[in-house]
């Protein structure tokens, strides 16, 4: 949103919970001889809460009572992250923080802290914010994607949902990070470029794809297996073996391929990408985030337009 929650959910949360939030995936290792396909990773397990009637109150600290309504709807204005910790394992820790910080508030007040020039200030800007934060979410609930937009989307990401299905034949040289085989020479880049296309030519007279891989592949993971390889999208292996398997057609073999670990020799099983309708569901959730943020921007354009603000040009020069 334009005027970022940083300054008050973000913050706020960060405090609450008492930790950072979690990536959204865990790093990746080091990938084996062909790139490690990237997995998808589940969140938390959800706890299941008792179903208790809004009214009820769920935190006390002090004079403050929080209805199982306030804190729900609190967690609902979390960003994703801290919202997925709250209805998970961090449920209990959200809670506990919370009262916490009811309990230093009150002191606070008790103090009269909440009567200095600097919190009402502060507590100006943060209203401010939460307004402004309303009626940018307001516009993205009203926001209504149309699948001219979905389809023009789709258009240009297409690349995003391609697969390609491949087996490859992979001979090492002098400096890969594969192992040499026991019993294998380590042979120079020439060598190596020299043994791939001799590999190619036995296919191309008939040869079987999958027998010639488990007794000349290098990389001895998918070469035990025929060469083998999972169903792969764009960026998950390297460039020149990426760029060469997209740019095939299903059942061509392709020229030696060179890459950090040897030169491939693919065979493309299929080539396949996700029709329109299987991924329009996934592309909406996708957009809408950017179409609200576009639209947010078209309405404080059009506000400032009929009553534009005024910056002090003394207390704030031109950069």
């Amino acid at each position: 949103m334009i005027f970022p929650r940083s300054l008050i959910l973000f913050g706020a949360a960060s405090v609450l919970l008492g930790q950072t939030p979690p990536p959204s995936s865990p790093p990746q290792p080091a990938p084996p001889p062909m790139p490690q396909v990237h997995l998808s990773v589940e969140n938390p397990p959800a706890v299941k809460v008792p179903e208790v009637p809004p009214d009820r109150v769920v935190i006390s600290a002090g004079d403050v009572k929080i209805t199982a309504a306030q804190f729900n709807a609190f967690v609902e204005t979390l960003p994703a992250q801290y919202r997925t910790m709250a209805h998970g394992n961090g449920r209990k820790q959200l809670a506990d923080n919370i009262a916490k910080t009811l309990t230093l508030a009150q002191e606070a007040q008790k103090r009269k802290l909440d009567q200095t020039p600097e919190f009402k200030s502060q507590e100006m800007f943060q209203n401010l914010n939460l307004l402004a934060n309303a009626l940018a979410t307001q516009a993205g609930k009203d926001l209504q994607v149309t699948e001219a937009d979905v389809r023009q989307y789709y258009e240009a990401h297409k690349n995003e949902f391609e697969t390609v299905h491949a087996r490859h034949i992979l001979i090492r040289f002098t400096g890969s990070q594969v192992p040499v085989r026991p019993g294998q020479k380590d042979l120079t880049d020439a060598e190596a470029l020299a043994k791939a296309q001799e590999v190619r030519k036995k296919i191309q007279d008939g040869g079987d794809f999958a027998a010639i891989a488990k007794a000349e592949s290098d990389d001895v993971g998918s070469g035990g297996n025929g060469g083998e390889l999972p169903p792969f999208r764009h960026g998950q292996m390297v460039p020149s073996f990426e760029t060469a398997a997209f740019a095939m057609k299903a059942g061509e073999l392709s020229e030696p391929v060179k890459s950090q670990f040897g030169y491939h020799i693919i065979l493309v099983v299929s080539h396949d990408a996700k029709p329109f309708e299987e991924v329009r569901a996934d592309l909406e959730t996708r957009m809408k985030p950017e179409q609200t943020q576009k639209a947010v921007n078209n309405l404080i354009a059009e506000l400032q337009k009929a009553n534009p603000p005024v910056l002090d040009p003394e207390f704030f020069p031109p950069a």
